[in-house]
């Protein structure tokens, strides 16, 4: 019964201009977050972009991607770029960047040398370091 009020092409229309308004979202996300993560303009040039993107949709939109367009992948690069750092430098904090098992166990070896630990406190230890 749907199918004699609601014909096939009325539903192509539909997916197709549901999927046009993901890609409009979409797009407009990326333009927002590419202002805001612009360095290169002032509080006020981003709340004129941000204004000029609102009030005038689609002209704010294509206006912004022929007039700033062009950069926005190297801005997206240099914050991924910068992200990646970011990560990195937590990895090495947390995983204690110079202090694997091989430097622990020599450092064990050295304290069992100079009579600091015994050799049971050595194996017990060398069994953790190892686990």
């Amino acid at each position: 019964m749907i199918a004699y009020t609601y014909p096939l092409a009325d539903l192509f229309g539909t997916m197709l201009g549901f999927f046009v308004l993901v890609i409009w979202l979409w797009l407009l996300i990326v333009i927002f977050s590419d202002i805001f993560r612009s360095r290169d303009m002032g509080g006020g040039a981003k709340m004129l972009w941000v204004l000029f993107v609102i009030i005038l949709p689609f002209l704010g939109t294509f206006i912004y991607l022929i007039a700033r367009g062009g950069k926005m992948h190297e801005r997206a690069a240099a914050q991924a770029a910068q992200q990646q750092k970011a990560f990195d430098n937590y990895v090495k904090e947390t995983a204690g960047a110079g202090t694997n098992s091989t430097d622990q166990l020599a450092q064990l070896a050295e304290l069992r040398k100079q009579g600091a630990i015994t050799d049971a406190e050595f194996e017990a230890q060398k069994e953790k370091i190892l686990a």
